[in-house]
C-alpha cells in the first residue's frame, strides 16, 4: 500500500510540473558513484516521460583534477573556484567535453530517452567574460556566462534531453573553465525555469557546516542574500546561483543530496521533500 500512497502522493506534483523546465546541475558523488549515476539517469528519463523538460548541466571537478594529477599539474581552488591557467583550461575543456558529457549522454540514451551533448561553445550558446574570485583574486581563465543563447537549448529541448558541459569563450575566443553552479543558474535564469535543482555531496544548505543535521529545509531569497557573504567553499557558489535564478524569475531553487538515491524524485514529488527549498523573498 506504501507503494500506491507514494504514486497518490506523486501525482499532484507531476500535474502541476508538466510542461515545465527544470535546470539540474549533476554533480558531487552521483556523478563519480556508478551506481548513483544509473540512478540518476533513470530520474532524469522519468522527469522527461512524464511532461518535465529537464536540461542537464555538468560539471566535472573530480574528473578534473583527477587527469591533473596525472600531468603533474597544480590544483588550486580560491573561494571555490578552481585557479584556472591556460593548461588548466585545456585539461578541463578535454575532460569535460570529450569523456564527461558523453558519458552522461550515453548512460541517459540507454534508459530510453535520447540526450545530447553541449558546451557552451555549440551554437555559441555561452558567451564568457572573464571574472575574479568573489574576494578580488585572480583566478585566471574562469569565465562568467554574460549571455545565453535560449533558442539553442529550446530547439534541443524540443525532442532530447539536453545535457551541457561547463565551458564557453568570449567574444575573441578564448576558452574560460566556467563553475557549473553558475552555469546552471544563468541557464535556468536565460530560460526562466520553472525549477533549478543541484545535487551536491551534503545533506542541504547546514545552518552549521559540521552538523548534517540542521540542514536549513526553507528559505527566502533575502535569507540566503543576507547569510551569503559568511558562507565558504563550494555552497557559496551554488547559493549564489540560487540567488541568481530566484531574482530572474525561476520560481524555486532546491539544493538535494546525490549521495541519496532517486534525491531529485523525493525532491519533486514528495511532500516531505529532501534538502532545502529556497523561494522568492517574503
Amino acid at each position: 500500500m506504501r507503494d500506491i500512497a507514494t504514486l497518490l502522493e506523486a501525482l499532484p506534483y507531476m500535474r502541476e510540473f508538466h510542461g515545465k523546465t527544470v535546470v539540474i546541475k549533476y554533480g558531487g558523488a552521483a556523478m563519480t558513484d556508478p551506481a548513483l549515476q544509473e540512478e540518476f539517469a533513470r530520474d532524469v528519463v522519468l522527469l522527461k516521460y512524464v511532461g518535465m523538460n529537464p536540461i542537464v548541466i555538468h560539471g566535472g571537478g573530480p574528473e578534473i583534477s583527477n587527469y591533473m594529477r596525472r600531468l603533474n599539474l597544480p590544483i588550486k581552488f580560491v573561494d571555490g573556484l578552481r585557479v584556472s591557467d591556460a593548461a588548466t583550461v585545456e585539461v578541463a575543456k578535454m575532460v569535460l567535453v570529450g569523456k564527461v558529457n558523453k558519458d552522461i549522454v550515453l548512460l541517459i540514451n540507454r534508459h530510453g530517452q535520447p540526450a545530447v551533448g553541449l558546451c557552451g561553445d555549440d551554437g555559441l550558446l555561452f558567451r564568457a567574460v572573464r571574472q575574479a574570485a568573489p574576494s578580488g583574486q585572480d583566478i585566471g581563465f574562469v569565465g562568467r556566462i554574460e549571455r545565453v543563447d535560449v533558442d539553442v537549448l529550446r530547439h534541443v529541448a524540443q525532442d532530447y534531453i539536453p545535457v551541457v558541459a561547463s565551458v564557453g569563450a568570449d567574444r575573441e575566443g578564448n576558452s574560460y573553465n566556467i563553475n557549473a553552479d553558475e552555469a546552471a543558474g544563468a541557464v535556468a535564469r536565460a530560460l526562466e525555469a520553472y525549477k533549478i535543482m543541484f545535487l551536491t555531496d551534503v545533506p542541504g544548505w547546514l545552518r552549521d557546516p559540521g552538523d548534517p543535521a540542521s540542514v536549513i529545509s526553507e528559505a527566502g531569497a533575502d535569507e540566503v542574500q543576507a547569510a551569503l557573504a559568511g558562507v565558504a567553499g563550494g555552497m557559496r557558489p551554488k547559493l549564489a546561483a540560487c540567488l541568481e535564478a530566484i531574482n530572474g524569475g525561476v520560481s524555486y531553487a532546491h539544493i538535494v543530496d546525490g549521495r541519496v538515491p532517486h534525491s531529485l524524485l523525493l525532491e519533486l514529488f514528495t511532500d516531505a521533500g529532501q534538502g532545502t527549498k529556497i523561494g522568492p523573498a517574503a
